[in-house]
């Protein structure tokens, strides 16, 4: 029978619902590609005993989308809705003097993605490049992901990037894998995650909260707009936005409390018992993570794009938009105000001694921020900061975006894979897809945290590792690869 193809749009006016859905028939195989209009998308495949059961199913999956509003459609003929992205202007620094920067690495485009652990630097720039340092500022790798990285977080071991193309992108292995998908009419502003479970800050001032296995739990809508801050822990989501921050129960059953902030929020910052708001009006608040108190304030000279703190919250660090930085005491007193040497800071965060920024150039900037190193600044007495270049041939990793993307192995070769290799199988459970694990020795009513783009009912792979997350699911370690 031949290849039959159904491609529907839903697209509302005013900023709502701009996406597409695709469903593809070829004997018993059914696929779905679906996501924002104008974008790649991403691929779910399926396999049934009979061309009929596949037709079938099909078949039900278009009814369903029908009745939620979408129509056939040519594909091309509407083009994609533009993407947000956050507009900033960067002055030069009124600072007399220049922080002390060890090292700097231009990303070549602007950059607000950035982590920094034990191990390595990330930094993910608006092209859709994510690269991975040393401390010392050596390049080690290159992520090139299909759109720009709004932001990068971690949970655990586990690095993801949210992307313009509302995927988040598991980057823990070498092969990145789309880990969760954002509805297409979320506007991603801002991104956090705990315990595999995703918060999703937007344009709309909106809130949404997605679990370990990539679906809806909750959502919210606050007084704001242009949410910029979200970040959470195991009490609270903290969600700020242009009215101020509010803080709503993790399970999502209701607000805990909301405090309005002096201007709009532009970045968000969080300790174990505080959180830290950055303003368009010049100022770094730090509220109560149990009441919304305003605790202190941080006074910069201009809108703070990006704060963080020391452990403990002992110093607090904020970049304004006169391509500035400062640190101030716990109680709010400023201790200095340096230039960045290359524009304002988009994010930022704080190790053992070094600050590092992102900035509106592109550059991964890493700062001495100890005493002497500042005193000596402040002197005008600064390194001569290190250009960092990237080896020619830097290892460069792609997503894999189905499951033919996906190396194999043979059964028989189970037997010589490394230590801690465990087989998993695709299963149909509810109407939905999941991912169980078939080796001994795991509990059998877990989930495993699985890319969408490869799941296919009966499907086994073999990973190298799984790892037991506090929420009650498994997440891969390493490498993905089918059985065959």
């Amino acid at each position: 029978m031949a290849r039959e193809t159904t491609y529907l749009e839903l697209s509302q006016d005013g900023g709502g619902a701009h996406k597409f859905y695709e469903v593809t028939v070829d004997g018993t195989a059914v696929s779905v590609r679906y996501g924002r209009i104008g974008a790649p998308g991403q691929l779910q495949s399926s396999s049934f005993p009979t061309a009929e059961k596949a037709r079938a199913a099909a078949a039900k999956k278009i009814g369903e989308k029908v009745r939620k509003g979408y129509a056939p459609a040519v594909q091309g003929q509407r083009a994609a809705r533009a993407v947000t992205r956050r507009q900033v202007t960067s002055a030069p620094s009124t600072a007399r003097a220049v922080a002390p920067v060890l090292w700097r690495f231009r990303t070549g485009s602007a950059a607000f993605g950035i982590h920094v652990d034990e191990d390595r630097c990330w930094v993910g720039n608006q092209a859709g490049d994510v690269y991975t340092l040393s401390h010392g500022g050596e390049v080690l790798a290159r992520y090139s992901l299909p759109d720009g990285v709004k932001c990068l977080v971690a949970d655990e071991f586990w690095i993801y990037a949210g992307c313009d193309d509302g995927t988040v992108y598991d980057l823990s292995s070498k092969v990145p894998f789309g880990a969760y998908g954002i509805a297409a009419d979320v506007d991603i502003y801002w991104l956090d995650i705990h315990e595999g479970v995703l918060n999703v800050s937007d344009a709309n001032g909106g809130l949404t909260v997605i679990d370990h296995e990539d679906e809806h739990q909750w959502s919210r809508k606050s007084s704001g707009s242009g949410a910029w801050m979200v970040r959470a822990d195991e009490r609270a989501v903290y969600h700020g936005h242009s009215a101020g921050v509010t803080a709503y129960a993790a399970d999502g059953t209701g607000q805990l409390w909301h405090s309005a902030t002096p201007g709009g929020v532009l970045f968000g910052w969080q300790e174990e018992h505080s959180v830290y708001a950055g303003t368009v009006r010049n100022t770094v608040q730090r509220l109560s993570k149990a009441s919304g108190a305003t605790e202190a304030t941080y006074r910069c000279d201009a809108a703070v794009y990006s704060c963080a703190t020391s452990p403990d919250g002992r110093h607090v660090f904020a970049g304004d938009s006169s391509s500035s930085v400062y640190c101030f005491d716990a109680n709010g007193n400023r201790l200095w105000k340096l230039g960045t040497g290359g524009g304002s800071a988009l994010s930022m965060q704080y190790l053992d001694g070094r600050l590092y920024l992102v900035t509106t150039d592109g550059s991964l900037v890493c700062v001495d921020a100890s005493e002497q190193a500042i005193a000596a600044a402040q002197q005008g007495s600064v390194p001569a900061p290190m250009d960092v270049k990237s080896a020619a041939a830097l290892p460069v990793f792609t997503p894999a975006a189905s499951a033919s993307a996906v190396a194999t192995v043979s059964m028989a070769a189970v037997a010589s894979e490394p230590a801690g290799a465990v087989v998993v199988e695709c299963v149909q459970q509810g109407g939905r897809m999941r991912v169980q694990v078939v080796s001994g020795g795991f509990e059998p009513s877990w989930n495993v945290q699985f890319p969408r783009g490869i799941r296919e009912v009966g499907a086994r792979y073999v990973v190298d590792g799984l790892h037991a997350a506090s929420g009650g699911f498994y997440r891969v370690r390493g490498e993905i690869r089918r059985l065959v």
